[in-house]
């Protein structure tokens, strides 16, 4: 009879968190964007490198890594023009490719979509790119190939390739955040903005379950595995709102140095242990921050259960009382963004971030002395120049984009 009634109450107390906090019933139920690239089809029909390609599905990005440290820079470069897609959104592919890719896939999407215009200007650097539906979207701030530290910053709600630019709670978005830890970190780090799940819209039922986050795992894992697999360091993790939920379910299964999660209703663990990981795990919420009203519950599906700042949790406390709102937390001169600098450079944290440690987190890591290379041995300048070729070249690689590739790119662009 007891245990009865206490699941009568988890019951209710998850559909209020449903029902009855802050909007929750606001949102619109998302369908996952899973599976390889657009223009896979055509990837795995090419024989032109003298055998076949990589499968983009079920390749790892260690194997991807391989595959182009074997190929000539003529012949990287001649897969770019014929599959920009595909290689713009290789994990393991050499970031260099995926830049050079990813600005051909948006010169052309962004002629069909005004979405996509801003993504297209000139002198960005765009790891990822994915017009479906929504549009998913990666873009790094500093210098990845030669940073000693390596951020990623997994966004929440409602971020999508659409909003990727929004200038409404700048620091709060995912280019607000990225830009402004990697400014505030500074050389030697780099910091990407990650859109690559689709996230929930609103509030609603997408956001109080998990269905979402697991498709998110998956693709947050192989993302940071393509970033090792490319010669990279193993990343910290900054993860916004939902998009801890996303972190906590694909924790066990990545290697990064920091799990960092802010305004957090949960990551589906009931504490540090649960989540299976090496990494040292940190939470921030500030007193003004509405996600404090949202139980922190886990019954039939709904809910993310316990709150990663209670310190029965075992994370480490990042503190967060100068930050406001839920979208506060990277906001310049705030006590939460100092100690997200020192978590970005590797250092020690500031003067009382981590008190309430955890005795089973590890000790600091090092950062790295060595600029690391690209997964084929190739300095960085050979890769670039691989990656871009000459200048009659790249102008061919354009009209054969045009004419050949076209077809990959719109074929996905209807929701």
């Amino acid at each position: 009879m007891r245990r009865y009634a206490r699941a009568l109450v988890a019951f209710a107390l998850a559909a209020g968190t449903v029902a009855g906090t802050a909007g929750w019933v606001s949102g619109d139920a998302q369908q996952a964007l899973t599976g390889p690239p657009p223009g896979s089809a055509q990837w795995r029909a090419d024989r032109t490198p003298g055998g076949g390609l990589p499968d983009p599905e079920r390749a790892t990005p260690g194997e991807v890594a391989r595959f182009f440290a074997g190929l000539s820079a003529a012949e990287q470069r001649r897969l770019v023009a014929r599959h920009p897609s595909v290689v713009g959104n290789l994990d393991g592919a050499p970031l260099e490719l995926r830049y050079r890719a990813n600005a051909l896939a948006l010169a052309l999407a962004a002629e069909d979509d005004p979405r996509f215009r801003s993504l297209a200007a000139p002198g960005r650097r765009i790891l990822a790119f994915d017009p479906r539906g929504r549009g998913q979207v990666a873009e790094v701030f500093g210098d990845l190939r030669t940073a000693h530290r390596v951020s990623v910053v997994v966004p929440g709600s409602d971020n999508d390739a659409g909003t990727f630019d929004r200038k409404v709670a700048d620091h709060g978005a995912p280019v607000g955040m990225a830009r402004t830890l990697q400014a505030e970190a500074g050389p030697g780090t780099a910091v990407v903005a990650w859109v690559g799940y689709t996230t929930p819209v609103g509030v609603g039922i997408d956001a109080a379950t998990g269905r979402l986050a697991q498709a998110g795992a998956d693709r947050l894992t192989r993302f940071t595995e393509g970033l090792t697999a490319d010669g990279l360091p193993e990343p910290a993790v900054f993860c916004h709102s939902y998009g801890s939920v996303v972190c906590g379910l694909a924790a066990h299964r990545l290697a990064v140095t920091d799990l960092v999660v802010l305004g957090s209703p949960g990551m589906r663990a009931d504490d540090v242990a649960g989540l299976r990981t090496n990494a040292r795990v940190w939470a921030a919420k500030d007193p003004t921050d509405w996600i404090d009203n949202v139980p922190n519950v886990r019954f039939a599906g709904l809910g993310h259960g316990t709150d990663p700042t209670d310190p029965a949790f075992g994370a480490r406390r990042v503190p967060a009382d100068e930050a406001r709102g839920h979208a506060g937390y990277f906001a310049p001169g705030t006590d939460s963004l100092r100690t997200f600098v020192a978590i970005a450079r590797g250092t020690d944290a500031p003067g009382g971030a981590g008190a309430e440690a955890d005795a089973r987190v590890p000790a600091d890591v090092s950062a790295p002395t060595d600029v690391p290379a690209s997964a084929d041995g190739q300095t960085p300048e050979r890769v670039r120049a691989s990656a871009e070729g000459p200048a009659s070249e790249r102008a061919r690689a354009s009209e054969d984009v045009r004419v050949s590739a076209g077809g990959r790119v719109r074929e996905g662009a209807a929701r």
